[in-house]
């Protein structure tokens, strides 16, 4: 959250409901000079609306990544832009890559990801 308030993106909020994470969170993020200026939110990932968000960035086990991404279709707009750590999202083409081994990142753009769901929906059989 703080790595994506330093390249601009605002607002800048996280949701974490494990209290420890939370306050490590915050404590970090004010120990960089950050604080105030980002969120952390005792939030429940799955019951907090996305609609309004045009940068999610998810660091989450794999075993997430299905569910999550019926979510993220469900309710981001368009010209989202999805990002995620250490694991991409199995059923996804990235727009976009960087690093390697537990340091990479996959960028997903929505619009090409609905593209290619509804191309890969029309060329299976019924």
């Amino acid at each position: 959250v703080v790595e994506a308030y330093k390249r601009g993106l605002r607002p800048a909020v996280g949701y974490e409901l494990n209290p420890w994470l939370l306050c490590l969170s915050n404590y970090r993020a004010w120990k960089a000079g950050y604080g105030g200026k980002v969120s952390f939110l005792k939030e429940d990932l799955w019951k907090v609306n996305l609609s309004d968000c045009y940068n999610v960035i998810v660091f989450l086990a794999p075993s997430v990544k299905p569910p999550l991404a019926a979510k993220l279709l469900a309710e981001l707009p368009d010209e989202a832009r999805v990002v995620a750590g250490r694991f991409p999202f199995p059923s996804w083409t990235p727009t976009s890559t960087l690093g390697q081994g537990l340091e990479q990142v996959w960028a997903y753009d929505m619009k090409e990801v609905r593209r290619a769901a509804r191309s890969g929906a029309e060329g299976s059989p019924v």
